[in-house]
């Protein structure tokens, strides 16, 4: 089949209702709350299958038309996240329904498929659906092959990517399965796959079952929003994500958005929409959600942090240890506080911020409805270095609270010291400070100024100031993390140079990649 027809689009339809209902049962068992809905399965097989029901209805003249009559039965009859995920993949394809529906077209839209499933959720997670989806448009992005060719070439990269889903999600790495609602997609681009060839796709995908005694404790709500003007959805976003989590706003092309989100307020949540536009069709169920998994040897709590910086999250996460990375500048969300808190095992879950903004913000999470079931421990940090000396003490075999305790007087103890490239003229405490002069904070007090240019040797020069200042009250270890702005030898020639110094004295230095610090200190 070269081209795809009216009679196709049907025939896929159908196929995934198929395959859907024969998987449910499984899909439903390998979910991982909060990574997914509490029935995956379910809610998939449901936006299908009233998506079916809407073309069955329907009599459109050709694919194109089939495809936008398919993608607004999904949008109407999404269940949960994974369903609205799920819709936005028909709608992705719905959009780029012009010309000939051949194999370039179909690359195409699955990549645009990508785009807007992605847009939909509040905050994208590693190793979920959107992660899989993600990975089938960059497989089959500019490839001309046949139809047929490339629907196989994305079910296959599909099911790769999915064996692939516990790597990225620890939750799903501690559970032993795959994530719920990419198990689903792959189903769906097999069916596809079993259209246009002829030739049914069945790919073998382990589905363990995990034993699960589930708890209430919040609300999956639901509904249909009409009316609302485009330029308000990343408002209602930000709003549903103050009151919880798994928020998608997805359209369907035609101007009707399915809204969606886990919370404990449901009369907020449908408040919000009815300020921005006319909710139908709303639908408000209990989410049950399993009882977070615990890691192996008995131990029941879990060590988070977020941080500033992608190079910082990274040398964090190579340490096995969730990490939420903040934009420069920016606080997060009380959505991306609550799903870091959910990548967690156990009950108990210690969070270490990297600054004093950052920790208002855990503080605001950790006392969050959808937080509830946890219980949170933010220890107070000021500085990314004092996040690093708390980790150098964590011991995971220690009894919970002498571990907190003690990551709290580490990270309380380590002094820190900063190097920054002043913007704008300003007056401290030691003098006045001209654009370009490098500034030096001691426990964030200006403590001397060098002046211009921000070279190699003058940072290293004030660098070396600071530290001995710090040192003066004694110490054992300097930590230095170096800002996006830090000279690329600058850390090594301030090694040597505190080796001449303080030879009693060790160093560690690392990249942060933060933009505010040329220089991050800490001493402990």
């Amino acid at each position: 089949m070269r081209v795809l027809d009216a009679a196709a689009v049907s025939a896929w339809a159908a196929g995934c209702v198929h395959s859907l209902a024969s998987l449910r049962p499984a899909i439903d068992e390998i979910n991982v709350y909060p990574v997914a809905d509490s029935d995956t399965g379910s809610n998939m097989l449901f936006t299908m299958t009233g998506a079916a029901r809407e073309l069955s209805g329907a009599t459109p003249g050709d694919a194109a038309e089939a495809l936008k009559v398919l993608a607004r039965g999904a949008v109407a009859s999404a269940k949960g996240n994974s369903g609205v995920i799920l819709s936005q993949v028909v709608r992705g394809l719905a959009d780029r329904a012009e010309g000939d529906l051949d194999g370039p077209w179909l690359a195409r839209a699955l990549g645009h498929a990508d785009e807007v499933a992605t847009g939909a959720v509040s905050r994208p997670v590693a190793g979920t659906i959107l992660t899989v989806l993600h990975a089938v448009a960059l497989a089959v992005r500019g490839d001309t092959s046949s139809l047929g060719d490339i629907a196989a070439k994305a079910a296959k990269e599909a099911a790769h990517a999915l064996e692939k889903t516990p790597e990225q999600l620890p939750a799903l790495a501690r559970a032993g399965v795959v994530d719920a609602g990419a198990r689903g997609l792959v189903a769906v681009l097999d069916a596809l796959v079993g259209v246009l060839t002829g030739t049914p796709l069945e790919q073998e995908h382990a589905l363990e079952v995990r034993t699960e005694i589930p708890e209430a404790y919040a609300w999956e709500v639901m509904y249909l929003l009409d009316g609302v003007d485009e330029a308000s959805l990343p408002t209602l976003r930000k709003e549903l994500s103050g009151l919880g989590d798994s928020v998608t706003v997805a359209g369907d092309g035609s101007g009707s958005h399915a809204v969606h989100v886990h919370c404990a307020d449901i009369g907020a949540a449908i408040e919000a929409g009815l300020a921005l536009g006319r909710p139908r069709r709303i639908r408000v169920e209990p989410l049950l959600t399993p009882t977070p998994i615990e890691p192996g040897g008995g131990i029941d709590r879990t060590v988070v942090a977020v941080v500033h910086g992608g190079a910082l999250a990274e040398l964090l996460r190579a340490e096995s240890i969730p990490v939420l990375a903040v934009p420069e500048g920016g606080t997060p969300s009380v959505e991306d506080m609550i799903g870091l808190l959910n990548e967690a095992a156990g009950r108990q879950v210690t969070v270490l911020p990297g600054s004093l903004a950052l920790t208002a913000a855990a503080d605001t999470a950790a006392g969050h409805a959808m937080a509830a079931d946890r219980d949170v421990v933010v220890i107070p940090c000021a500085s990314p270095v004092q996040v690093l000396a708390a980790l150098a003490v964590h011991d995971a075999g220690r009894r919970t609270n002498d571990d907190v305790v003690a990551m709290a007087e580490a990270a309380a103890a380590t002094r820190r010291g900063e190097l920054r490239i002043a913007q704008e003229e300003s007056l401290t405490w030691v003098g006045r400070a001209q654009s370009g002069d490098v500034v030096g904070l001691v426990d964030d007090e200006v403590v001397l100024i060098e002046p211009a240019p921000a070279s190699e040797t003058n940072l290293v020069a004030a660098a070396m100031k600071v530290l001995n200042r710090m040192l003066a009250l004694g110490g054992e270890l300097v930590t230095v993390l170096s800002g996006a702005a830090a000279p690329p030898g600058v850390a090594e020639e301030l090694a040597e140079q505190l080796r001449v110094e303080h030879p009693e004295v060790e160093m560690a230095g690392y990249v942060s990649g933060q933009a505010d610090a040329v220089l991050l200190m800490g001493v402990e």
